[in-house]
């Protein structure tokens, strides 16, 4: 096969073969697979602080006393970084048009601005969870993650089939977030 010089085939992680892994090597590995590295690298991030100490995280994590599906765990945790992004004062803009549109806003200027935040947050956690499924995604492909699944029907046809996921971040991608870059005096 001719191989062209501005193929997109992903670059694979470094093995043990070759250069130990470090956190530039991490860095490249995402931008070489990911769209939005920054975004991608706080979900490494995150999966790697919920992860235990056989470096899992999921099906749940713990949010006070209640457990959260690391999805959206993860969505939520990320979300202030959406909040002043201009996609947001749009996306303001068009629910307030859309509910008004099917005469779903109440007359309370304090009761409407509640259905609006409610729709939006109802609409900005749906996208999360897709934004945060798409860069596990990423993370896979590059081999910093692991995904598997647990629930019921984990091998059902449809996906969706009430199965939760699980991350598994492997040793040497573990080592080198935990080890860091911080140098003492």
């Amino acid at each position: 096969m001719l191989e062209l010089p501005f193929s997109s085939v992903p670059k694979p992680v470094a093995v043990a073969s070759e250069r130990p892994l470090d956190l530039p090597g991490i860095m490249r590995a995402i931008a070489d697979h990911s769209a939005r590295p920054r975004y991608t690298f706080m979900v490494l991030d995150l999966i790697a602080r919920a992860a235990g100490r056989g470096g899992a995280a999921g099906p749940y994590v713990r949010e006070g006393e209640q457990l959260v599906p690391i999805r959206e765990w993860l969505s939520a945790a990320i979300a202030p970084t959406a909040a002043r992004h201009h996609y947001r004062r749009v996306t303001v803009g068009k629910v307030r048009q859309a509910l008004e549109e099917q005469g779903q806003l109440p007359d309370d200027a304090a009761a409407c601005e509640r259905v609006v935040e409610e729709e939006i947050a109802n609409r900005l956690r749906a996208s999360g969870m897709t934004a945060v499924s798409r860069a596990v995604s990423e993370l896979v492909k590059a081999g910093l993650v692991k995904r598997h699944y647990q629930g019921y029907r984990v091998d059902h046809e449809n996906r969706g089939a009430q199965r939760l996921a699980v991350y598994t971040v492997p040793p040497f991608v573990r080592a080198v977030l935990d080890r860091g870059y911080a140098v003492q005096p």
